[in-house]
């Protein structure tokens, strides 16, 4: 017998809230909605930036150790490159005509895809739900969300 090796569901960790790192899991769990694959994103360690109300607006490229900026780190380290960066980065994402983040994250809540917050990150950098979007799904443990990776044809990304 055949097995289905179909994906039906994608289960996407992330544990950083670099401008970069967002979007593309953003891309990734929308791509799947897109193609009728349930998405969940599980938001870990700095990634739970991402949703939190006060900084998810705010996030930014990392200049300094990231080889794909192409500019050697001692420069990514000087006064305003950040800044430079991700004013550069958020342009282009203008000009391609995908939404901020919080405007991505009502798209991906509204099509169907589950957003989780890490307990464990939630209780080391003390935040409350009431600190995180309002469209949480809820905080989950890493076990309660291994427990919803179960079935076949399920993957999870690691961001």
């Amino acid at each position: 017998m055949e097995k289905n090796n179909k994906v039906k569901k994608m289960m996407l960790i992330l544990s950083k809230a670099t401008l970069d790192n967002v979007y593309a899991c953003f891309i990734l769990a929308n791509g799947a909605r897109m193609e009728g694959i349930e998405s969940e994103i599980f938001f870990t360690f700095f990634g739970l930036e991402a949703i939190q109300k006060s900084r998810l607006e705010h996030l930014h490229v990392a200049t300094v150790g990231n080889p794909a900026m192409h500019i050697p780190s001692m420069l990514g380290g000087l006064p305003g490159m950040e800044a430079m960066a991700t004013k550069m980065m958020k342009k282009k994402i203008e000009d391609l005509d995908i939404p901020p983040i919080g405007e991505f994250l009502e798209i991906l809540t509204a099509s169907g895809t589950k957003i989780w917050a890490c307990k464990l990150a939630m209780d080391m950098f003390d935040l409350e739900e009431k600190d995180l979007i309002d469209d949480l799904d809820g905080v989950l443990t890493v076990g309660d969300f291994y427990g919803r990776a179960e079935g076949e044809g399920t993957h999870v990304v690691f961001i």
